[in-house]
């Protein structure tokens, strides 16, 4: 147990108790309403509102953009709670550049519209169906970022000639 203590230096309870509130939140979705809670859906269905294109006018985001835009709507009130009980509404910031913000975001969404469907589909539903494809998704989504993570981490080192 010591061996991982370095890897959460701000404990690890929270992120098990994050973990458990998404399983059970999404869980209580599909037992109570059958209905699945992927966010890239949310996502393409909310721009159902203003995109005429026959891509985001199909019937299952049309018909799902109500329930969908209540359940994101949870996602961000969730945060707002967080935010306000735990951490203390401080300022939140990271350090990374803007332009690194959003060329993450474009390749993540890019990826989950490659992969059909995001992490949080995939990974905490359809794994919870265990379904053979989620699993791929899963692993393919875990290797690429372990493999970006290590990358990116080095590139200061490869440019300043120093060794790793």
């Amino acid at each position: 147990m010591n061996a991982i203590l370095p890897f959460f230096p701000h404990g690890w309870l929270h992120y098990l108790l994050g973990g458990l509130l998404i399983g059970t939140g999404v869980a209580l979705l599909f037992v109570w309403t059958g209905r699945v809670g992927g966010m890239s859906t949310v996502f393409s269905s909310t721009w159902s509102f203003v995109v005429q294109r026959p891509f985001f006018q199909q019937s299952r985001f049309v018909g799902s953009r109500g329930w969908r835009l209540v359940y994101a709507a949870g996602l961000v009130l969730g945060a707002a709670v967080w935010w306000l009980g735990w951490a203390d509404a401080a300022p939140q910031s990271t350090g990374l550049p803007a332009w690194q913000l959003l060329v993450g975001g474009f390749l993540v969404g890019y990826g989950a519209r490659l992969g059909n469907g995001c992490t949080s589909g995939h990974g905490i539903c359809g794994l919870g169906w265990l379904q053979l494809p989620s699993l791929l998704a899963v692993l393919t989504f875990m290797a690429t970022a372990f493999l970006s993570a290590n990358l990116f981490a080095r590139l200061p080192l490869w440019f300043s000639g120093a060794q790793a």
